[in-house]
Parts: structure tokens; sequence; C-alpha cells
């Protein structure tokens, strides 16, 4: 297995799966079935906990690549069935080119043979073809009714195709059907896109306006967890986009039909912009849209659908001052809206303006502790930009005073050392901590954030004495990781007492975290030259946990 096939061996596919699909496809290899080697690509079957099929593109100038139809291959990894596929394409290394060059050879046959077909042979062949396939006949069947311009046919034929009940065997579209359901709304796009290019692009909009309505009644009861059928009917939204751009239906109809696709209950199949309609609304449309998404939003001051409606609209008009005057109506508390106001005003060249509506909201958010961080950036950023030092680092210090985080402290040590008074800044600065200490404020896991802030600035020390008043179990392995060098002794109790509790639970990453902690107490036995003593332990420890198999094998990789 170690040679290369097309451009890729074993380190390729560890690389592009990881360890832990690398280890979990090598118990795959004796389930793949099918192997099928083309001139570009490789496909087979896998069967795990259903039976998935397998693409291995290879070849490219991107090196390998692979698809699979299970859940974490549909999720864009390289996944232990293709590892698994990747191996067996390798164990048969030498068989490879060959089968390669077949595929080429068998290509070109084929378009060599069809080239030479009369139009007879080639009727009849398409006649074998759509008689055993069904998927076919429907495509060939929708193409004819369109070149015939038989629109009852090409009607009946794409809400059929948008119809989910021949998939809902128990009252709903399952997982496992939904992608074939998917492809069917997919040939119902085809068959709009193409009576849209033709003299029936006016039916094509209704058309594409009632299968859009049957997607959104039956999206609710999809299991779409992949989203394929949301692809697919977007796919169709888009036929109704290039429908009205060459129908040009009435535009304040259009403007009512959009309003109620995008603030309606059916709404979540397809993902509609109004403003990719602008040149088929033209100016009278858009008043009516911007007129009907006003009323929209008084109806519903709180819908989120009607305020990013009208914010689309209003910003696409290019009035600043009507879209700072929407925002204004809901200042979010945190200050996320005043971020928005200040990017608006500064990308229209009024940065003073843009600078008072920032500052604005740090003193709305004074007494915030969760505070979209974008803003006090900003304002930090415009001050420091102008030499307003000073400035820039109360608003830093500030927001540790509301935040009492370890990213606020970092920032304001960033700040107060551009301005030469961290010195001064340090002590209040962890003084603000040490009081979060005493109050609810916790660092990442729960410990305070006062020890983080002391090992972040490398004060192992004063982080140390701060522990003893109640650090975590995260903070003090940092803490042993850090004095393991200087302070050995001190390191190895840490390390020794995290492993007790590590002896109850069970587990993969119980055991992982269990063997780096004996790893690092090693490390401190042998810089004290007591390594006895930590052959007496591990020893006492293997023999009160030796049920536990795995964690005696991974012990023993270790080296433990």
């Amino acid at each position: 297995m170690a040679r290369k096939v097309a451009g890729f061996g074993e380190g390729d596919l560890r690389t592009l799966a990881g360890a832990r699909s690398f280890e979990r496809g090598l118990g795959y290899l004796d389930a793949v079935t099918g192997l099928e080697v083309g001139d570009t690509s490789v496909t087979a079957v896998v069967h795990g906990t259903d039976v998935y099929e397998v693409e291995l593109a290879l070849g490219g100038g991107a090196g390998i690549s692979g698809w699979c139809d299970c859940p974490y291959g549909q999720e864009g990894n390289f996944c232990k069935h293709c590892v698994a596929v990747g191996l067996t394409v390798l164990r048969q290394a030498e068989a490879i080119p060959r089968r390669r060059a077949a595929a080429r050879a068998r290509a070109v046959g084929l378009e060599e043979w069809l080239e030479g077909l009369s139009r007879d042979e080639l009727v009849a062949l398409v006649r074998e073809q759509i008689a055993g396939d069904r998927e076919l006949r429907r495509r060939l069947e929708l193409r004819a009714a369109a070149a015939h311009s038989d629109l009852g046919t090409i009607r009946e034929r794409v809400l059929a195709l948008v119809d989910p009940r021949s998939f809902a065997r128990y009252g709903y579209v399952g997982y496992a059907d939904a992608l074939g359901y998917a492809r069917q709304v997919e040939e119902a796009a085809d068959a709009l896109r193409a009576l849209a290019s033709g003299k029936h692009a006016a039916q094509a909009v209704d058309l594409a306006e009632e299968a859009i309505r049957v997607l959104g009644e039956a999206y609710g009861e999809i299991d779409d967890s992949d989203g394929v059928v949301g692809q697919a009917a977007t796919a169709v939204a888009e036929a109704h986009l290039e429908a009205c751009q060459a129908a040009r239906p009435d535009p304040e109809r259009l403007a009512q039909w959009l309003v109620g696709q995008l603030l309606g209950d059916g709404n979540d199949a397809t993902d509609f912009d109004p403003l990719d309609y602008a040149h088929v609304l033209g100016s009278a449309g858009l008043a009516r849209l911007r007129h009907l998404a006003a009323e929209a939003r008084r109806r519903s001051p709180n819908g989120w659908a009607e305020q990013y409606l009208l914010e689309r609209l209003v910003k696409a008009e290019g009035d600043v001052d009507a879209l700072v005057a929407l925002y204004a109506k809901d200042l979010v508390p945190s200050g996320a809206t005043h971020v928005r106001i200040a990017e608006e005003l500064e990308a229209a060249d009024r940065a003073d303006e843009a600078l008072a509506w920032a500052e604005r909201g740090l003193r709305d958010t004074a007494e915030e502790a969760h505070v979209d961080g974008r803003l006090a950036d900003y304002v930090y950023a415009r001050y420091k930009s102008a030499g307003r030092m000073a400035e820039a680092v109360a608003v830093r210090r500030d927001r540790l005073l509301a935040e009492r985080s370890l990213a606020a402290y970092q920032q304001l040590r960033a700040a107060a050392r551009t301005a030469d008074c961290w010195e001064t800044e340090r002590d209040a600065a962890l003084a603000v901590l040490r009081e979060g200490a005493h109050r609810e404020h916790g660092g990442w896991y729960g410990g305070p954030v006062l020890i983080d802030a002391l090992l972040d600035d490398g004060d192992l020390d004063a982080a140390w004495r701060e522990a003893a008043d109640g650090a975590d179990d995260r903070q003090w392995q940092q803490l042993a990781d850090h004095l393991r060098e200087i302070r050995p002794a001190d390191a190895l109790a840490v390390y020794l007492r995290l492993v007790e509790p590590l002896k109850e639970p069970t587990g993969d990453r119980v055991y992982e975290r269990m063997a780096r902690l004996l790893l690092d107490a090693r490390a401190c036995h042998q810089a004290l030259g007591t390594e006895d003593e930590f052959s007496a332990y591990l020893a006492e420890l293997r023999a009160e946990l030796k049920r536990r198999r795995k964690l005696m094998t991974l012990l023993d990789r270790h080296g433990l």
C-alpha cells in the first residue's frame, strides 16, 4: 500500500480524512464492492450502517478528492467510506493503469459508435432506453411538450414533479427520500427554464409561482437535513426570475407576489432577494414593493422578515439618512445596530457622524456584559488613528469593567502598551478581575478570569497564589505545563491530582487525557530523578484499572 496510484497514496488518504476516520476506514476494507474504474474517477459501494455510494476523483491538478452519500460525507468530509475505497484502489495498484486505459478506450468507442449511427438507429436506441428508464422518459416528455407548445402537458408534468405525495410514505418525506424528491424538483426547474426561453415566458411565470406555492406548503413536512430539497427549490425560484425577465409581467402585481412570498408562512423552501427583480419591477414596481414593505413593518413592528425586507429596499435606494432612521428605530442592546449605522455613514464619507453614532453605542451599552465586539473596536481604531490614545485606552478600560473577560484584558493590555502606560494600567485591571473573581464571572470553563490573565501575562508565581482560591482543572493543568521545567515538584502534584477523578469515568477521551497526564507526570519524575517512584505509581494504577482493556492498550501504545 505504500505505492502511489493516480497521484495519491496512503498518506494522502490519512491527511484528507484525519487519523480517526482513516483508522475507521481500515475496518471497512472488506465492505467495499462494485469497484468501477473510470478514466478520471473510481466508484464503489460500501456496506456500513446503510449502503453508501462513493466516488473518488483521480489524477486532477488538485489531487484526490472524494464524495460519499453517507451523512458525514454529504457535509463535505472525506469519510471512512472514502478511505476504504481509496485503500482498495491502492491494493489493486498494478491493475489500475490498465483498467483506466480500458475505460478511456470504452468512452472513445462509445462516442465513435454513436456518431456512426443513422437517424433511425438513434431513434430506436432512445426508444429502447426510455422504455426502461422512467426518469429519462419524463425528461424527454417535457422537452417534447415544450417543443410542441403543449402547455397542458407541461403544467401537468411540472406539478406532478413538485408533488411530494409519492415520496411521503408516512405522511411526510423522510430523510432517505428527500434526495429522490429533490431530483424531481430539479427536473421541474429545467422544464420551467425551457418554457421561459421560448414563446411562453408568461405561462412559465404563472406555472413557476404555482410550483413555488406547492413547495412552500410541502416543505414543512420534509426532512431536508442535507438541504437538497432547498437547493432544488431555489432552482425553481431562479427559473421564475428568468421567466419574469423574459415576460415582463405587471410590476405592481409582481411586487405584491414577492412581498407575499417573502413574508408569508410558506417561504422556507426558497430564498428570494427582491432586488434580483429590480430590472423587472422598474421604478413603479420598486415603489409599490417599498410601500407594501412599510405597511407590513407597521403591522408587525417586531417582525425580522419585515425589517429585513424594508432595510434591503431602503439601502438599494441609496438614501443613507432614511436607512439610518430605519436602523435607529430598533437599536439592539448589544450595540450591533450602532455599528451598522456607523459603517453606513462612513461608507457615505460622513466619518464624524459615524464616530458619533459609535460613541453613542458605547454609552448605550456601558452596563451590558455582552456587547458586539465590533463597537469598541470601531471607536478604538478611530481614536488611535487620530492620535487620541488616552481615549483609546479608556475605551478598552471601560469594556473590561463591564465584561471582565480575558479578551477584554488582552485588548486593554495591547492598547496600554501602544500608549506606553501598561505599568500603571495593569494593577487596576487586575484589581477589577480580582473583584470579578468573587462574583459569577468565570473563565472559559468556569475558573476565575484573573488566573487566565496572569497566565497570559506569564506571571506564574502570582497565578499559582491565586489558583489556591479556586482555579478549575483547566487552569491547574495550564499552570503545571508552564511550571514543569522550573518547578517540577509543584507540577507533579497537580498532574497526579488531576489523574484521580479520571479513574471512574470511561471512554476514549478520558483515557487519552489520563495518558497525557501520566506522560507529563513521568517527565516531572525524570526531572526530579525519581523515576522509580513513578514506576511504582504506574504499576499500582495499572493493577487498579486492569479490567479496562482499551485503557491498557492505550497506555502500552504510549510506553506507559
